[in-house]
């Protein structure tokens, strides 16, 4: 397969493009800065520099072109405003749906957040409160769209602890955590499983395989 991943250098996002890499896909991971390439030619990736806060629907289906399946991975990232939650993590997903519509390419997957579907309780920190609403409107925009078979996976809080490959996949998991090696894990058993589209599923650490756990999501 040819995959396209908008935050080609986010944690998950390289992560993703190893496992893609290794077992012989095509991957680009769309960056926005130019010294960001050294690590996705490392991951196997293409990488490709295009702004999603600024670029255009054509130009980013220029780099769309031919793929078959597209993973939203991008994200404001810690230290980033208000502002730039409402511009990356809603803006540039509902961009990346568009272009992903304009060129034909209907596998779309959406790396979301857990929390995202409901309001974020009182006492939440302003900026995750909108990170949680920016990521709620995107999902509702990529839920709406006819053109793709899409997937939305919401994690729960993420960790850096290598990946177990025992996960809990469902609907609804209740709170939890999950390493980003098990995040990327995942998705790639879900790019393969067209079982798992028009499904928003939750993710955390725990004690099926990844791929019994797509597979089972996907028989439900």
């Amino acid at each position: 397969m040819r995959i396209v991943i908008a935050g080609g250098h986010g944690q998950i996002a390289l992560r993703l493009e190893r496992l893609l890499a290794v077992r012989g896909d095509e991957v680009a991971g769309i960056i926005r800065r130019p010294e960001q390439a050294g690590d996705l030619l490392a991951a196997g990736a293409e990488p490709v520099v295009c702004d999603l806060e600024s670029a255009s629907v054509e130009d980013v289906a220029r780099h769309m072109e031919g793929a078959d399946a597209a993973v939203f991975a991008a994200g404001a990232g810690p230290g980033s405003g208000v502002a730039r939650k409402e511009t990356v993590d809603r803006g540039a997903a509902v961009l990346f749906a568009d272009a992903a519509e304009a060129t034909g390419v209907r596998r779309f997957l959406v790396i979301s957040s857990m929390g995202a579907d409901r309001e974020p309780p009182e006492g939440t920190d302003p900026v995750f409160a909108a990170y949680l609403r920016a990521k709620a409107a995107a999902d509702a925009d990529v839920r709406a769209r006819a053109g793709l078979d899409w997937t939305i996976l919401r994690p729960g809080r993420l960790t850096n602890d290598p990946g177990t490959g025992l996960i809990t996949l469902a609907d609804a998991t209740g709170p939890g955590e999950v390493s980003r090696d098990d995040v990327a894990a995942t998705l790639v058993a879900l790019l393969d499983e067209p079982g798992t589209v028009g499904r928003t599923l939750e993710l955390i650490n725990g004690d099926v395989p990844v791929e019994e756990a797509v597979r089972a999501v996907a028989n439900h």
